[in-house]
């Protein structure tokens, strides 16, 4: 494989796995892709115990981290925001609407006591801190969601040889990050799951590559929907470097998603996995469940706050809902929702990471064989 990712990264197959599970970041990386553990939720001192579990499950192969530091959120300015303080700016409104939902599915809402101190949600200086920590590490990409990295960000990567990503869900997006000076795009089209903008991966992808074109040469990498070997080499017959996955990693064995969210995930389509603001304060491609109708079409939503203090209202709400699905109770089920892309419809079954991996080598290589045979015809 000629792909200048594989280059860059040191791997055999431009196939980037993104996952907050370090079990599929690691099998991933094994099986001759790139695991890329989502860092969102970490701190300095957990962050280190994730890597260092990785760096003992990976054979010395290659991997990467993603952080989030969105651009734009609703405490952009304010220094030293903590948890509780954001805590107590949630309406007594919201607070009751998440409580009578629960309750009406059999579902006590708990909370979660946290520290004084601890951080806001989405926190730029403490995601500056676990990459701080990840650099004691042999990790081989950094990359960002939801806006330009901060300078910080990429200095770091520059200080220690380490090419930084970034996602960008539109040509004005991808501009704006060459200018910055990010050493890889990924053109994640609105069929991703998670925090993902309106144009599809197919449009994206050359839009993207033709538009940074005459400004520098940055390898595109495509996502969005991508969940075959065919696709992503479909990807790359438009010009992409290789594929960023995230949904098909959910339905695997060392996902850290729960059973009933898998065989939900089986029984789903392509058109149940929808955008909704009800779980982070942004368009969110999830599973579609009670909780995403309740927040965007319910008569008494009184709409979802910006982020993250939505995310505040949805994790005690998730925990409380997860917790109950799983001691037995059928109606927490139908809250039951995760981040998923539309490509959820192609999932069929529970597999192990490494087997999704060879299946997408062999899927790819049939694609480029097929395309090879109608060349020669």
């Amino acid at each position: 494989m000629k792909s200048p990712i594989c280059d860059m990264l040191g791997i055999e197959f431009p196939l980037l796995a993104f996952s907050h599970c370090r079990d599929v970041v690691a099998a991933v990386s094994r099986a001759g892709g790139f695991g890329v553990l989502g860092a969102t939720a970490h701190s300095p001192e957990t962050i280190e115990q994730e890597l260092k579990w990785i760096d003992d499950h990976t054979d010395g192969k290659p991997y990467g981290l993603d952080v989030l530091i969105p651009e734009n959120i609703s405490t952009a300015g304010e220094k030293d925001v903590t948890w509780k303080s954001l805590e107590a700016r949630i309406s007594p409104q919201h607070r009751d609407f998440t409580r009578n939902l629960l309750k009406k599915y059999g579902v006590e809402l708990t909370t979660t006591n946290v520290a004084d101190s601890q951080p806001q949600p989405f926190d730029a200086q403490r995601a500056l801190d676990v990459l701080e920590v990840s650099f004691r590490h042999p990790i081989k990409l950094i990359a960002n969601a939801l806006g330009v990295p901060p300078k910080q960000m990429i200095d770091m990567g520059r200080k220690h040889g380490v090419p930084v990503a970034a996602l960008v869900g539109s040509k004005e997006h991808a501009l704006r990050q060459i200018a910055a000076g990010v050493d890889i795009l990924v053109a994640q089209g609105t069929e991703a799951g998670g925090h993902c903008g309106e144009v599809s991966t197919m449009v994206l992808v050359p839009e993207v590559i033709k538009a940074i074109k005459p400004v520098r040469d940055v390898p595109v990498l495509a996502a969005g929907g991508i969940m075959t070997g065919k696709q992503m080499a479909a990807c790359m017959a438009m010009g992409a470097a290789g594929a960023w996955t995230g949904s098909v990693w959910l339905a695997t064995v060392e996902s850290e998603t729960t059973e009933i969210f898998r065989e939900k995930m089986i029984a789903a389509s392509s058109r149940d996995a929808v955008r909704s603001k009800g779980r982070t304060g942004k368009p969110a491609r999830q599973l579609r469940s009670v909780w995403t109708d309740a927040w965007d079409r319910g008569p008494d939503s009184p709409g979802a706050l910006p982020m993250p203090l939505q995310s505040i209202i949805s994790r005690d709400a998730f925990n409380s809902i997860d917790r109950a699905a799983a001691a037995g109770n059928v109606q927490a089920r139908d809250l039951v929702t995760y981040f998923v892309g539309q490509g959820v419809g192609l999932i069929d079954s529970v597999k192990s990471a490494g087997a999704v991996v060879q299946e997408f080598k062999e899927d790819f290589a049939d694609a480029v064989e097929h395309m090879n045979m109608l060349m020669e015809e």
